[in-house]
This record gives structure tokens, C-alpha cells and sequence, in this order.
């Protein structure tokens, strides 16, 4: 088992030489994330935010990532009925922090726009808001997105602060916000995808940090519903030094649970094939059924990212820090493998 050390104190992230101040995990934002902290060449530094919206038969992601060398802005349709995904990818080459993405996942809005894409995040009290405009989409199609991400100030949420045994100013800062009501209407042409918040949820994905060149990692997450309480996941495993804490968690009507380590079994490359999830404390044990493979074969010569996120239904148990088991059956989230150079 892992120590899981705990970060409890209000802090900077980085010291002065560029190092983590503390490698651990919370359950709020308490870290002070500045990049001019950051003791790496501007082509290293990755920030980004991911919004995913799901329903029971169709999800859709929002991106707008920094990535130093590039930026990717993005949004998709995953059809669960069809298994397809529909996707518009901007890409503009050596942004070097100039989308000035918010230095907090509590504060600060994302705003990209030019003649195709309009993306804006908004962060206010009580929701964040997702606008986004696309031309000709699909099929000279356009596309519209206004969803409402319900914020919840006593909400935990997956804090994770991970070094790097190989370089000691590479770091991955990563928070995940689960369970989030989503509510709104995104269009594509003449056709409607509603979400309603007492049934459909969402999860933010903010990440900041400088990684060693080559890496593969496993990510899922689930937000659900269960007996009317709002019910999570975020597991994963592969990014960095994880001696200090892992990133796995369960979310029960609003609060956090610490597992330890968490482990996905794969059939090889047959992403398309169940797979299987465990812990080594026993306390989650799950199966998906994979509906959608989201496939990304990108390879820029020195960028390349090569992956599988994989939507399907959740099937198993969670047990929480008090004993109680939590029954998962037929929850649709999703599982990745991912492997990038940049």
C-alpha cells in the first residue's frame, strides 16, 4: 500500500528552484499554480481544460489545451447509438502560454475565438459555462453548445501534485471536478442534444505541468447517478514519480474517498473488448463495455499522441471509507490509454 500523503496546508506549488513544494493529493485547490514559477523552456509547459458532458446516448467534449509546442482546440460528438464520434480539431503551432489559460480551476474564464471557432468558458459563483460556436462543423453544419456545469463550493474533487524521478522540475498538476449537473442544449444544424440536470452529469478536466518527453498513462472517470446521489470515479495511473499518492477516488454525494492503487486490464489492442478494473484495497472492482473507441492517431514528428478513450457501461462495486458498497450497474463513463511524445 501507498503512503497517500495528504496535502493539507495552503501553499505555492513550486519552490524556487522550480521543484513541487509538497507531492501529494487534497481534495480542494490548494495549491498556488504560477508559471513564471516554472523553471522549464516555454515549448515544455501543457495547460489545458477538458470539459466532458454526458448522457445516457451521447456525451460531448469541449478542449482548449496550451500545449507549448501546439494548440488544440476541440469539440466532438460521441454517438453511443452509432459508436461514432463526430469532431471538429483546430491546431495552431508555438502558442507558448498566449491562450492565457487561468491559473486556478476555481477562477479566471477561457476565451479562444477566430474565424471558425468560438470557444468561451465561463467560471462564475454558482456554474461554468460552455459557448461554443463552430462553422461547418459537419456536413456544412454548424454547431452550437450553451451547457450550464453546476459548481458545488462544498464539493471534493481529485487534487493531484506528481514529480518526476527523471528531471526534478517536470511535474504533473492535475485537478478532475466529477458529478457536475450539466444542463442546456447543444445543436448541430437543425438537430437538438438536450441535457437535463437531475439527470445528466459532467467532469472537468484541468491540468497543468511539464512532463518527460515520452509518456503512457490510463484515465477513467465515471459521474452517475445512483439511488438519486451523485456518484464518481477517477482513476488512473502512469504519469510520474507515485510513491507520494495516487489519483484514485471515489465521489459520494459530493464527498471524496481515497483508494489506493488501482490497476485497468486491457485485452491487448482489442480496445473494443471488455475491460476490467481493480484495487488493490478491494474496494472497486468494475467491468466496461465499451459503446465508442475515441481513436487519436496524431503524428507531427516530434508531437505524436497515440490513444484510445474508450466510452462504455460501468458495471461492478465501490466500496466507500465507512464500508458502505456502492452497486454500479449499466453507468456509462469511460477509460483511456494514452501514449504521447511532446
Amino acid at each position: 500500500m501507498k503512503m497517500n500523503h495528504r496535502v493539507t496546508k495552503q501553499q505555492d506549488l513550486l519552490d524556487s528552484n522550480g521543484h513541487l513544494s509538497e507531492p501529494g493529493y487534497a481534495y480542494k485547490e490548494i495549491f498556488n499554480y504560477d508559471r513564471k514559477m516554472i523553471k522549464a523552456s516555454k515549448w515544455r509547459i501543457k495547460e489545458w481544460d477538458y470539459y466532458c458532458a454526458m448522457s445516457k446516448d451521447y456525451a460531448f467534449s469541449f478542449t482548449v489545451a496550451d500545449l507549448g509546442y501546439m494548440a488544440l482546440i476541440s469539440a466532438s460528438l460521441l454517438d453511443f447509438s452509432t459508436g461514432k464520434e463526430t469532431k471538429s480539431a483546430k491546431m495552431k503551432l508555438f502558442p507558448f502560454g498566449k491562450l492565457g489559460l487561468p491559473k486556478s480551476a476555481n477562477n479566471g474564464d477561457v476565451v479562444f475565438k477566430d474565424k471558425s471557432h468560438d470557444f468561451i468558458f465561463l467560471n462564475r459563483h454558482k456554474d461554468r459555462f460552455i459557448k461554443v460556436k463552430i462553422k461547418n462543423f459537419v456536413d456544412g453544419k454548424d454547431f452550437h453548445a450553451d451547457l450550464s456545469f453546476r459548481k458545488y463550493d462544498n464539493d471534493d474533487r481529485m487534487l493531484i501534485a506528481t514529480p518526476f524521478k527523471e528531471n526534478p522540475t517536470r511535474f504533473y498538476y492535475n485537478q478532475k471536478l466529477n458529478c457536475m449537473n450539466v444542463s442546456g442544449v447543444v445543436s448541430i444544424g437543425d438537430k437538438s442534444y438536450d441535457f437535463v440536470d437531475d439527470k445528466d452529469l459532467g467532469v472537468l478536466d484541468w491540468g497543468r505541468g511539464v512532463w518527460t518527453y515520452k509518456n503512457t498513462w490510463y484515465w477513467g472517470s465515471l459521474s452517475c447517478f445512483v439511488d438519486g446521489k451523485r456518484v464518481g470515479f477517477n482513476i488512473g495511473y502512469g504519469f510520474g514519480d507515485t510513491s507520494r499518492a495516487t489519483e484514485n477516488m471515489i465521489f459520494y454525494d459530493g464527498k471524496a474517498h481515497k483508494l489506493d492503487e488501482v490497476i485497468f486490464e486491457i485485452d491487448g489492442d482489442n480496445f473494443m473488448n471488455q475491460w476490467k478494473f481493480s484495487s488493490n484495497d478491494n474496494r472497486l472492482k468494475l467491468t466496461m463495455e465499451p459503446l465508442l473507441d475515441r481513436i487519436d492517431n496524431t503524428n507531427l514528428l516530434i508531437i505524436k499522441n497515440f490513444g484510445h478513450q474508450v466510452f462504455g457501461k460501468f458495471n461492478g462495486f465501490l466500496v466507500l471509507d465507512d464500508g458502505k458498497k456502492i452497486e454500479i450497474k449499466d453507468q456509462i463513463g469511460f477509460a483511456e490509454k494514452i501514449t504521447n511524445h511532446y
